[in-house]
């Protein structure tokens, strides 16, 4: 079987929750298909299937099949760089579904409103007319409520029931019942038997869930602000040079290798390198670094960034659905319609919860037509709509899905990529963060850290001397100590140099004029019979202790200079690891510096347990073996040779500007290498976890505490019988009330 193609597509149609379950159970019996999530909250399918046996078309038609509508991107789509067409439907859906919404809203709001004036002491005679009613509640049971018996109907189609099931059942339940009365009145109370119409409760309740809805509908769509803010970033036009001359062409026609103009205060088009020029680039939009980055000829940049000052030309590197920005995007969407494994836990509950209810409605009612007060008839068939209506599982759908939507999105938008639900999940519960130490904790690369002279030298004369040796040596530390002396001296020249040769692993030796130079270690200028001045000495050991490479630099046998190199900690690097202690996190340094190298690199940013001199192919041993002591284990690396132990971690971080193999191989990517943003990752792990336990608490629990309620439970001990109305109040209150829990997460302080 062939590497399984990822595919992320809008479906319309949904009503609730549990419309995506059955789309979902379609899609995963798609031959091919080997993993279907889909979201209620976005409408959004994520897919992972096998090209070899399944086409894009057998997915549309297997959403098609139970009742829905997949909107499938065209290869044109794709090539021309992730403008979002399924968005661009969502959005139009969504302003449609408002607007019928609203109308009906307006017209449910007041016919019911009509309606509720009967249960008034003295209401108007005409209005306790039961025609009139009938005439009043009509529009609003099959005009207002129609999305209720489609629902019904897509999972009675499906063998299924769902929360419009429940809805469509006792709204059903009280409109038929009072119609029956309203027609055969005069014959039930022949027989004695109330003939009470119930034509108010099926219309409020229908008017309290609409209600509930739209509140809903319009809280999802700021769920989902995260890729609509990321896909205006999207560049729609791109100066291109075509036969020597500038045209301005649709972003849709550039090519890999074509030449852009990009003037200040436009937007990069696509992913490209400089070729001429030199600009601040404003990459915020993506990585969410505020400063400008200074950019110049032959640096990459970033499609849809800003170009804030100079005029850059660049030859494009990656268009279309390949740039960082629709890399990002898709893997947004894809993270928010992934599942963690408690939702698993939810549809099993929520896959037997709809029967269960429909047969405990059955049962209230033949309990309290047989036991209930008089009219028992009326007692049991109220005390059925209760439960019919106000056990509606909505908000235990809704619960996971919104806070995931919602707590990836807010990652994006601080630069932290999260690739999937499971990676949000198990970061809150990391108990152990491994640090790769190069490019992680370091930047990466060596500077001069200290210089030392003997007194009453001349400085810059030495300063020459090592600039015009170093430019000549291929030694890794060599590029260091020419960038430290350039930028001491800018304009300083490199003196001639005779008779140059690089000792290995030792040092370097020349001439100048007629001064021998030597250059080197300790060791070795011991070896040339040089004597070493204690005072400089001295200096040194302290240097060492801090992890730093030094070396001496004797002219005609003196020693007149000491110098300390060192790759650098990044900056905030000591406050993090203090953070992520302040968690409750133990940190691990992990590097294949000595052990004295390590010890001091620790030190210096407060991390007590060190694996030194440690192999790339080994780091993953030594992952595992965390892991068996601390059972979840975090790994920050690179991204690069740190691909291995990025997988093994329970979540990989990478630290890394969404490189290809950073994305693939770890769980979680940092849009910038700013290593600040660890804790900020575990921190909105934590919060969105504990986001979807609150929903999960209050979906369950507004439903553990009042279906016994709507059965009736109070009426024994207290002659207490809700009311269907406010039974259909509370079930719309308790989704609108999940879904703005989960945006509290907007204002979440990572």
């Amino acid at each position: 079987m062939s590497k399984p193609k990822s595919l992320s597509f809008h479906v319309s149609g949904m009503h609730c929750a549990s419309c995506s379950v059955n789309i979902q159970r379609a899609l995963r019996k798609t031959p091919g298909v080997t993993e279907a999530n889909v979201n209620y909250n976005n409408e959004q399918a994520y897919v992972k299937f096998d090209e070899q046996v399944a086409t894009t078309e057998q997915l549309a038609q297997a959403v098609k099949k139970v009742g829905y509508t997949a909107h499938l991107q065209s290869e044109h789509d794709h090539e021309s760089g992730g403008h979002d067409h399924g968005a661009d439907i969502a959005e139009e859906e969504r302003t449609k579904q408002l607007s019928l919404l609203k109308k009906q809203l307006w017209v449910g709001g007041v016919l019911s409103g009509l309606l509720l004036i009967t249960m008034l002491p003295k209401a108007p005679v005409w209005l306790m007319n039961p025609w009139v009613m009938l005439a009043l509640a009509t529009p609003v049971q099959f005009w207002a409520g129609w999305r209720f018996y489609q629902g019904a109907w897509s999972g009675l189609k499906n063998w299924t029931a769902n929360m419009d099931t429940l809805v469509a059942l006792g709204t059903s339940v009280a409109y038929f019942f009072s119609v029956f009365v309203t027609i055969f009145g005069d014959w039930l109370l022949k027989y004695q038997i109330p003939a009470h119409t119930y034509f108010e409760t099926s219309s409020i309740i229908i008017f309290f869930i609409l209600l509930g809805k739209f509140l809903e509908i319009r809280a999802k769509a700021k769920t989902s602000t995260a890729i609509k803010k990321l896909l205006e970033l999207q560049v729609k036009t791109a100066r291109m040079k075509h036969n020597g001359q500038w045209h301005e062409m649709p972003i849709e026609e550039v090519k890999v290798g074509d030449v852009l103009m990009v003037k200040p205060g436009e937007k990069i088009p696509v992913d490209g390198v400089i070729i001429a020029g030199e600009s601040a680039i404003d990459e915020s939009m993506v990585t969410g670094e505020s400063l400008p980055v200074t950019k110049n000829k032959g640096d990459q940049v970033i499609g849809s960034t800003l170009n804030t000052s100079g005029t850059l030309e660049l030859k494009a590197t990656k268009v279309g659905e390949d740039t960082v920005l629709a890399n990002i995007v898709r893997l947004v969407k894809e993270a928010q319609g992934s599942r963690p494994a408690i939702q698993n836990l939810v549809d099993v509950i929520a896959s037997y919860f709809v029967p269960i209810v429909i047969v405990l409605a059955l049962i209230t009612f033949v309990v309290w037509l047989i036991w209930g007060p008089a009219p028992s008839f009326l007692f049991a068939l109220v005390s059925m709509i209760n439960v019919l209506i106000i056990a509606c599982p909505c908000a235990l759908g809704l619960a996971t899905p919104t806070s995931l939507m919602v707590g990836i999105g807010q990652g994006a938008q601080n630069g932290i990529l999260v690739k999937d639900a499971q990676a949000l999940e198990i970061a809150a519960k990391v108990k152990a963060i491994v640090f790769d130490k190069t490019g992680t904790l370091t930047e990466g690369k060596t500077v001069v850290q200290n210089v030392a002279y003997l007194a009453g030298v001349k400085e810059k004369n030495l300063d020459q001397i090592v600039l015009s040796l170093e430019t000549l040596s291929h030694h890794p530390l060599a590029q260091a100590l020419v960038t430290f002396f350039t930028q001491k001296h800018p304009g300083l020249a490199s003196k001639q140099v005779t008779n140059f040769k690089d000792h290995a692993g030792q040092g370097i030796s020349g001439q100048v004029a007629d001064q021998k130079i030597l250059i080197g270690t300790e060791t070795w200028l011991v070896k040339q019979k040089v004597s070493l001045d204690q005072t400089l000495l001295m200096q040194t050991k302290a240097w060492q202790t801090e992890a730093q490479t030094v070396s001496h630099l004797a002219l005609n046998g003196q020693h007149l200079m000491s110098l300390g190199i060192a790759d650098a900690l990044k900056k905030d690097a000591p406050a993090v690891i203090a953070q992520l202690k302040k968690m409750k996190l133990t940190t691990v340094l992990v590097t294949g510096d000595n052990q004295a190298t390590a010890q001091a690199v620790a030190k210096r940013l407060g991390i007590t347990e060190i694996k030194a001199q440690v192999l790339p192919a080994e780091k993953e041993k030594i992952i595992r073996e965390l892991r068996e002591q601390y059972k979840h284990v975090a790994m920050v690396g690179d991204g690069i040779n740190d691909a291995p132990a990025l997988a093994a971690a329970d979540v990989g971080i990478a630290m890394s500007g969404g490189t290809d193999v950073a994305i693939e191989s770890a769980g979680v990517t940092l849009l910038r290498s700013d290593i600040s943003l660890v804790p900020k990752a575990l921190k909105l792990s934590q919060a969105t976890m504990n986001n979807i336990k609150q929903n999960l608490f209050w979906a369950f629990a507004y439903n553990i505490l009042l279906i016994p309620v709507a059965m009736g439970a109070l009426y024994p001990g207290y002659q207490i019988q809700l009311s269907p109305i406010l039974a259909g109040a509370a079930m719309a209150f308790s989704s609108v009330t999940v879904v703005f829990n989960a945006l509290r997460l907007k204002t979440v302080r990572l």
